[in-house]
């Protein structure tokens, strides 16, 4: 049996939960979600929380008992503060700007990169070069965040493209001149 998947989930108020076949409905203040969940796992409300339960002791489905509980929960965790990553944009005319549904990027490249905002994402920049990604499923807000770095990853000798806010970069040295 799996620890985490052993600890109940909590239902802070104002989210309702509903299990329905193979999957978990969670609807809250930010949203809603269905989270599907291996067969073979089973969710039960109980007195304010969720727990999740294997149908039998077989050690293949063991596995997967934690994975399910931590996903529902974020699920939970998502619909009542949501989910946010934030980006930074470094180095000489590198910037974003939002028209519409789409975000523009100069970065480097001849051609503007543009970007479409998917569905349930919500996107804002700050002084042309701090990207914050909201959302309410995490799974959606970590790729999309992703889906922006791999437009210009960061060069390991200037530093310069798009990185997590906080990441730490090793910085490689250049080629030296050569000695005569």
């Amino acid at each position: 049996m799996s620890r985490i998947g052993k600890k109940p989930i909590t239902i802070p108020k104002g989210v309702t939960v509903k299990v329905v076949d193979g999957a978990v409905e969670v609807q809250g203040p930010k949203g809603k979600l269905r989270q599907a969940h291996p067969s073979g796992i089973n969710f039960a409300l109980a007195d304010g929380h969720l727990v999740a339960k294997t149908a039998t002791a077989d050690p293949e489905l063991g596995k997967y008992h934690g994975l399910a509980r931590t996903l529902v929960a974020n699920a939970v965790l998502g619909v009542t503060d949501g989910f946010k990553r934030e980006l930074d944009i470094v180095g000489v005319g590198y910037r974003a700007e939002i028209k519409g549904k789409q975000v523009i990027f100069a970065l480097g490249y001849s051609h503007a990169v543009v970007f479409d905002i998917p569905n349930g994402i919500d996107i804002a920049i700050d002084k042309q070069t701090h990207i914050t990604v909201t959302g309410v499923d995490r799974q959606l807000v970590g790729q999309v965040a992703a889906n922006i770095r791999r437009f210009r990853k960061p060069d390991p000798y200037k530093q310069k493209g798009v990185r997590y806010t906080g990441e730490v970069l090793k910085k490689k040295a250049g080629k030296t001149g050569a000695k005569a």
